[in-house]
C-alpha cells in the first residue's frame, strides 16, 4: 500500500537522494548529468521546502519512494520535481502524487514543465488532463515545454 502526505523537514535528505536516483533517465536523454535536478543542494530544497508544499509517497517499509512539490503564486500552482523511484514506475504512483498536491492547492490553475525529449512524461500530464501552454529553448539541446490545466 502507498501512502501519500506531507513530507516534513526531516524527509528532505531522502527525498533529495530519491531526486538523485530518479532524474537519472532524464540525464540519460541529454547524455549529461548536468541538469538541475541532479545539482540541486540539500539547502535547496529546503528552500522549496518553506516556500511551498513537498508531498512523499511510502511504501509499506515506510521508504520515500515518490514526491512532488508546489508553491502558490498570483493564483497559479507551479508544480515540480514529480519524481517515481525507477523501481516503483508505471505502477500510478506519479498520477497520485500529482492528483494530491492539486488537492492541496484546490480551485487554482496549475502550471509544471518538462523537458520535450521526456516524452513519457508529456503524455502522464496529457492524460492527467494537462495541456502545452508553451514550448521555450534554453539551449540548442535543451528545450521545455510548459503545461497548464
Amino acid at each position: 500500500m502507498i501512502i501519500i502526505e506531507k513530507a516534513c523537514k526531516e524527509d528532505l535528505k531522502e527525498i533529495l537522494s530519491l531526486q538523485y536516483t530518479a532524474y537519472q533517465s532524464e540525464a540519460k536523454l541529454f547524455n549529461t548529468t548536468d541538469i538541475p535536478p541532479l545539482k540541486q543542494t540539500l539547502e535547496e530544497v529546503n528552500e522549496e521546502f518553506q516556500k511551498g508544499i513537498i508531498l512523499k509517497a511510502t511504501d509499506e517499509s515506510g521508504n520515500i519512494i515518490g514526491s512532488v512539490r508546489a508553491y502558490q503564486e498570483n493564483g497559479t500552482a507551479y508544480i515540480g520535481k514529480l519524481m517515481v523511484h525507477p523501481d516503483f514506475q508505471k505502477k500510478g504512483i506519479g498520477s497520485m502524487l500529482l492528483s494530491e498536491i492539486e488537492k492541496q492547492f484546490p480551485a487554482l490553475r496549475y502550471e509544471l514543465f518538462t523537458s520535450t525529449r521526456s516524452v513519457n512524461n508529456i503524455r502522464l500530464y496529457q492524460k492527467l488532463g494537462y495541456r502545452i501552454l508553451r514550448e521555450e529553448t534554453v539551449t540548442k539541446e535543451l528545450q521545455f515545454v510548459y503545461m497548464e490545466k
